[in-house]
């Protein structure tokens, strides 16, 4: 079973529509590299980066990001922006390396491939040093990789895994554990759209394969300790042996970030916002960006199959002279989403949102890039899987260097994209 398997499933029920629809508003469209007649991808220059805003133009989402999302912002982090499964896992390796007490692993996706059996390497000589080493995976994601597991528990790694099938509400098929988190110590977390498997190494296609595009972050700082709790508390959900309170009913405090002046601060702020099912976070943190932003929201999306909601967002944007783009694959791992996501195309096009189909095998990125001063990088897409029904963590940064690393990057990325200059015909 491939790595999005659940949003397979749970996007075929979502979108059961007679087929007298699907011929109006998502025609077949060909995945192959050399575009269909009538091809709506043409090569364009990529269009410069709208003019910078002067300090404190910018919107400060503190409050927001603890009404809208639970989400606590903290000050004095120090974030790097990855690229890439070769860079990510080489700082997530050090990341054990270094670790003294605690090594806390989330993966939707644990492969028993090369790049697995190297982590599982890197845990088990981490326990050898005395450190307590946690790994939690999803029971989709990990099939086919029990041996691996086994292995695993073995060398005294704790391991458990999310969901697995049983008599239970939806009998286990949703929601699913689709994170991807390290928290180490309690002082250095990293979280973003990357999985343990070789296809973010060298892909997975026979022909013409390529790595996986995809973007990470590393935080060091006392957001870092935001993940690890997080972390906790899918660790706790996923031991179905012992009866627990829902978290959506406990009180929370505010650490007193809501009051937080970026002018005055140092370093990075960084909000952790944990993805709940119908919590709708990620999704209302979008509105919020929409309706802030001045200068421009870039959205990179593997699998953008937005609510309407989301559409109005980002159209209303556009029309109001946002610069608003949009960066979805040209090739799928489900092939079938990519007539869904074409059925947009349309709307967004006509209201002004520029579109471009990334021209290798995979872009699995979940990013957003806000006036070139906010960033969102985490697990969720803009679906109903992601932003309703799954379980999901995504980092809100706040930063202007970070800010203007991650254009860059959304840059270099379009260069190697084509834009879509209409809709399907």
């Amino acid at each position: 079973m491939s790595a999005e398997t659940s949003l397979g499933k749970g996007l075929k029920s979502y979108h059961a529509l007679p087929s007298a629809w699907w011929r109006r508003h998502c025609p077949r469209v060909s995945t192959h590299e050399k575009p269909p007649r009538g091809t709506m991808r043409h090569p364009t220059p990529v269009p410069p980066r709208p003019p910078a805003l002067s300090e404190g133009e910018g919107p400060s989402f503190a409050h927001a990001l603890w009404r809208l999302a639970s989400a606590d912002v903290s000050t004095g982090n120090a974030v790097q922006l990855l690229t890439d499964g070769d860079a990510t896992f080489e700082a997530m390796l050090t990341m054990i390396a270094r670790a003294r007490t605690e090594v806390c692993l989330e993966s939707y996706i644990v492969r028993d491939d090369a790049v697995g059996r190297r982590f599982g390497d890197a845990l088990g000589a981490a326990v050898r040093r005395g450190v307590r080493v946690r790994l939690l995976t999803d029971w989709v994601g990990a099939l086919g990789s029990s041996r691996l597991l086994h292995e695993l528990r073995a060398a005294g790694i704790e391991v458990r895994v999310f969901n697995p099938p049983g008599f239970k509400p939806w009998f286990g098929v949703v929601p699913r554990d689709h994170r991807k988190l390290l928290a180490v110590d309690g002082v250095v977390g990293l979280t973003g759209g990357i999985g343990l498997g070789e296809q973010w190494e060298r892909g997975l296609l026979r022909k013409r394969a390529s790595v996986w595009r995809d973007t990470c972050v590393r935080i060091e700082g006392p957001a870092a300790r935001d993940m690890a709790a997080a972390f906790a508390g899918m660790w706790e959900r996923a031991d179905e042996r012992q009866p627990r309170t829902p978290r959506s009913v406990l009180r929370r405090e505010s650490r007193g970030g809501v009051h937080i002046d970026p002018a005055r601060c140092q370093g990075a702020l960084v909000g952790i916002v944990e993805g709940e099912p119908w919590r709708l976070r990620v999704g209302r943190s979008l509105h919020l960006q929409a309706a802030a932003a001045r200068r421009s929201i870039w959205v990179a999306s593997a699998y953008f199959v937005p609510s309407f909601a989301e559409v109005d967002a980002l159209t209303g944007a556009a029309r109001d002279g946002v610069d608003v783009r949009l960066l979805v694959p040209s090739r799928y791992d489900h092939p079938w989403i990519h007539r869904l996501t074409r059925g947009y195309y349309q709307r967004l096009l006509r209201n002004g949102v520029r579109i471009w189909e990334w021209n290798g095998e995979m872009m699995h990125a979940k990013t957003t890039v806000v006036d070139g001063i906010w960033l969102r990088v985490g697990s969720t897409d803009f679906n109903p899987l992601g932003v309703a029904i799954n379980y999901e963590l995504d980092a809100m940064i706040q930063d202007p260097v970070i800010g203007a690393q991650a254009e860059g990057a959304f840059e270099r990325d379009l260069e190697r994209s084509r834009e879509v200059l209409r809709g399907p015909a």
